[in-house]
């Protein structure tokens, strides 16, 4: 019995991999740098999610100064690369999750907002980087999420009508990319959701591991 779905996009951070507290760190040494107090963790998972200019921008919103940020950038992008491999882990369940739909031929690709040169050493390191045929980052297109302009991109790279494939993701941003291409979604509990309401959001499922996927459990026999 085939997929449902001939496509699956996944976002990265808050979906596949836990990465809030290095990109915390790396976010609290830029601020250091401009003279700034560090903020907790969980301050910034509600900025995670519009890419880096706009996680930094954030910050130093919050701490109510005025900066070039054009400025700030560079400084903020050497930290991040050194704290990319700092301490991520896959949520549980992802590597099994990835490994069925690859055994059953579905192919996968990530749509990210995360600065496309820094998702492979990322994927390498966690060791999923053969899983996906396709990576999008947020600087890989003019637009990013939540514009759903990066899912169309992907789904005509497949040959895949839109509304066929499948978003996987954990943000209000990714909830509105999928609802602006027109690109069903499914939503997982443990992420950075950013405000996004999950018991009320139109998706296919809301889910608490990868492996509870709408049909891959039922609709794929398990090897």
């Amino acid at each position: 019995m085939s997929y449902p779905y001939p496509l699956v996009v996944f976002d990265l951070d808050g979906t596949l991999v836990d990465s809030a507290a290095d990109i915390a760190e790396a976010l609290n040494r830029t601020l250091e740098d401009i003279g700034l107090a560090r903020v907790p963790e969980a301050t910034v998972l509600g900025w995670i999610g519009d890419g880096v200019r706009r996680l930094v921008e954030q910050a130093v919103h919050a701490a109510g100064r005025e900066v070039d940020l054009a400025a700030v950038m560079p400084t903020f992008m050497v930290h991040y690369r050194e704290c990319l491999l700092r301490s991520p882990r896959l949520f549980e369940g992802v590597p099994e999750a990835l490994a069925l739909l690859r055994t059953h031929g579905v192919p996968l690709a990530i749509c990210t907002n995360k600065p496309a040169a820094l998702v492979p050493p990322l994927l390498q390191h966690l060791g999923i980087a053969d899983a996906f045929s396709l990576v999008l980052g947020g600087d890989s297109l003019p637009q990013r999420k939540p514009s759903g302009e990066p899912l169309r991109h992907i789904a005509a790279h497949f040959g895949q009508a839109v509304d066929a494939c499948l978003m996987v993701g954990d943000s209000l941003t990714d909830y509105r990319a999928a609802e602006d291409a027109g690109m069903p979604i499914v939503l997982v509990r443990y992420g950075y959701p950013r405000g996004l309401d999950l018991d009320n959001a139109h998706a296919v499922a809301v889910i608490d591991d990868l492996r509870d996927l709408p049909g891959l459990a039922s609709g794929i026999p398990t090897p």
